[in-house]
């Protein structure tokens, strides 16, 4: 029987910020470095630095910039990571986002490394907003990721099959370059089903907070809900960032003096989080695959979402949870409605999210198939 075995090869992840790192790629780095890779971790470093070193790997501060494009900015990114590559010539690169993949295959492709593996988690700012820079932008960079893809020893690892109809249909990365696997995977030990709390039922939306997450639909359904009297308390967990999508702080102030969502802001523990919950919301835009979805579901929380790319992956209508139209407001309120006074429909879909996730999303499922094509990619199985 085959084992991958990846003794004496280096695999670079290059991803925006050190915390997406911790949170969402750190299962892949383990099972590179335990099948015998040296893994360097190329990123934005804030307060994570000493952990991923923790863990044996080499971190390398990258000076990301995820406000906007900075044409000036962000070719001293490029040739921060050019310079990066060159020094160490990984076997394999793996870049994940936007901006990684971008400016990473370009230096990939300068530097003449063997392996490149670009991880789309999602289609991000660029595909949703129509704002007249990204009018003007996005056909250029279309074009870039159609040449930058097809490249002779480049893999796209795309979430979802709407986001690879996508990128063969639109873009024009031809199929054969194109790997789907669903997600970063959950860790179904840490979360795991658990009883409902007593009193108020809590829908807890865990994201960012952008205004493409749909948090502005989410709190509008809030205040429907109030203004209907159902006993439902809608929740906030997580945090603003830089992107040109976040939702000022005065504006979550706002609605948090109202009194119409609790905002936790962000917090570490996410199975603490869907404990004291009963409701899994996200009513993104678009995803990937959403992680904090998953870890609802994982927890056997019913889930609420919208019917986009990404979140109906493991949204499904009348099995996991109930699906709502994009940028919708009233049918929002109303599912979450629905299962605020409906229990055992409510417990019912979390059972069914859990089985979901077991069969299809569980961490090992989803590490197993990457370090599957980082073995294709390096020569990495032996008998």
């Amino acid at each position: 029987m085959s084992r991958i075995d990846l003794t004496g090869k280096s695999v670079l992840f290059l991803v925006t910020e050190d915390w997406y790192f911790w949170s969402h790629r750190l299962p892949f780095a383990r099972a590179a470095r335990d099948a015998g890779a040296t893994v360097l971790v190329a990123c934005r470093y804030q307060d994570h630095r000493l952990k991923i070193e923790s863990e044996g790997f080499t971190a390398i501060h990258v000076p990301f910039d995820r406000s906007g494009l900075n044409p000036i900015r962000d070719f001293k990114t490029y040739k921060h990571i050019l310079e990066i590559y060159l020094r160490h010539k990984p076997n394999l690169v793996h870049q994940v986002a936007m901006k990684p993949v971008l400016y990473g295959s370009i230096a990939a492709a300068k530097a003449d490394l063997p392996a490149v593996v670009n991880a789309m988690a999602g289609l991000g700012f660029l595909f949703i907003s129509n704002s007249w820079k990204m009018r003007l932008l996005r056909p250029v960079i279309e074009r870039l990721f159609r040449k930058l893809n097809n490249r002779r020893h480049t893999k796209l690892i795309v979430q979802n099959g709407d986001d690879a109809e996508l990128f063969i249909s639109r873009i024009g990365v031809e199929p054969e370059q194109i790997t789907v696997i669903r997600g970063s995977g959950v860790n179904t030990d840490r979360f795991h089903p658990m009883p409902e709390r007593p009193g108020t039922p809590v829908a807890v939306c865990v994201s960012r907070m952008l205004w493409d997450k749909g948090i502005g639909e989410l709190v509008a359904a809030a205040r429907l809900l109030k203004q209907r009297g159902v006993a439902l308390t809608v929740r906030l967990v997580g945090p603003t960032d830089m992107n040109p999508a976040s939702i000022p702080q005065e504006t979550l102030d706002s609605w948090q003096a109202e009194g119409v969502v609790e905002i936790l802001g962000p917090r570490d523990d996410i199975a603490g989080v869907y404990a004291d919950a009963h409701i899994a919301v996200l009513p993104s835009y678009r995803e990937g695959l959403p992680k904090s979805l998953l870890e609802g579901a994982a927890c056997a929380r019913a889930v609420v979402a919208t019917d986009v790319p990404g979140c109906r992956e493991i949204c499904r209508d009348g099995e996991t949870g109930i699906r709502v139209p994009l940028k919708s407001v009233e049918p929002l309120a109303d599912a979450l409605q629905r299962l605020a006074e409906d229990k055992d429909l409510r417990r019912s879909l979390g059972r069914g999210a859990r089985h979901a996730v077991e069969e299809d999303f569980a961490e090992e499922i989803v590490v197993g198939e990457t370090l599957a094509l980082y073995a294709t990619m390096m020569g990495g199985w032996r008998r």
